[in-house]
């Protein structure tokens, strides 16, 4: 059963979202048990959102819940109608700061919401994506003990409206070469320095999709040293109000398209982009097989429940 789990896997699962069917999933399992550092440093976390109700509360608790002692939460709220304020106000005296009113979207939710923090760690969440337990001590604890490292992601699990797992991308070291030909990074596990942002200026708000890539490619350019955490650190929502295929295809292919000829100087077919990380895509390939191959019996367990 476990051969078979793992062998009927998709071929090349960072091209998923879903990869099988719903399995019972609570974030304890992947509950990363680090321990508080010593002089924390302070960690300031953007929560861009609108009409995101169904889900926000999840999100806004998978980050009040890391009960990270140096936390700064700012959530960013679009003058949503859905009934999202009245969540965010439930949470208020637990909110470093929030605001709801009409934005330009949400990169300039991101700038705005990062220009009211202080925090020499930063990082953004959506308002249907969640930190796993956890998170944040790791992500601080790697920084104090690698001041070299300016930026560090981790590995994702993909969770459908009801929280029940439906995927997960297990990645290999991370490849700065691979990353100007395409993003691979899960944006709801990134996490870096203050400096580093100012460095570049932050977020171009004219990126409507592909803004997290346009941001990495601009820290490369910089210098930014990276790190990847073979850890679990965020869940990615995968539903029905997700950006559509649609808007893929409007909005996301020419910034997509945009970035290419900027950084790689043409842009190539998608054949091509394989060939070309053909070595990080097989390595992808061979520890998501050993991470099924090793946790299958609970899997199998999950989905039996």
């Amino acid at each position: 059963m476990s051969l078979r789990r793992a062998i009927f896997r998709p071929w090349v699962p960072l091209r998923y979202w879903r990869q099988h069917a719903p399995r019972v999933w609570s974030p304890l399992q992947d509950s990363n048990d680090a321990v508080k550092p010593e002089n924390p440093p302070r960690i300031s976390i953007v929560t861009p959102s609108y009409n995101q109700a169904e889900f926000l509360g999840r999100t806004i608790e998978s980050v009040l819940g890391q009960n990270y002692p140096a936390l700064e939460y700012v959530v960013r709220d679009g003058a949503s109608t859905d009934g999202s304020v009245e969540i965010i106000e439930s949470y208020s005296d637990q909110l470093t700061r929030w605001v709801s009113e009409p934005d330009d979207g949400q990169a300039d939710a991101i700038v705005k919401g990062f220009s009211e923090s202080t925090g020499e760690i930063m990082g953004w969440l959506n308002s249907d994506d969640l930190l796993l337990p956890g998170t944040l001590n790791t992500v601080a604890n790697y920084f104090q003990q690698h001041p070299e490292v300016d930026a560090v992601y981790g590995n994702r699990v993909m969770i459908d409206a009801d929280d029940r797992e439906v995927g997960r991308w297990v990645l290999p070291p991370h490849n700065s070469r691979v990353l100007r030909w395409f993003d691979y990074v899960p944006q709801e596990t990134l996490f870096w320095r203050r400096e580093l942002w100012d460095r570049v200026g932050g977020i171009d708000p004219s990126f409507r999709f592909a803004l997290d890539w346009d941001l990495l490619l601009r820290f490369l350019d910089a210098g930014a040293k990276f790190a990847h955490l073979p850890k679990f650190l965020g869940a990615f929502r995968v539903h029905d109000d997700q950006k559509s295929i649609a808007w893929a295809q409007k909005v996301g292919k020419p910034e997509v398209k945009k970035l290419r000829l900027k950084h790689l100087g043409f842009a190539p077919k998608p054949i091509y982009v394989g060939l070309r990380c053909s070595g990080y895509l097989f390595s992808h390939i061979a520890r998501d097989r050993w991470y099924y191959l090793t946790n299958s019996a609970t899997a199998a367990n999950q989905s039996s429940s």
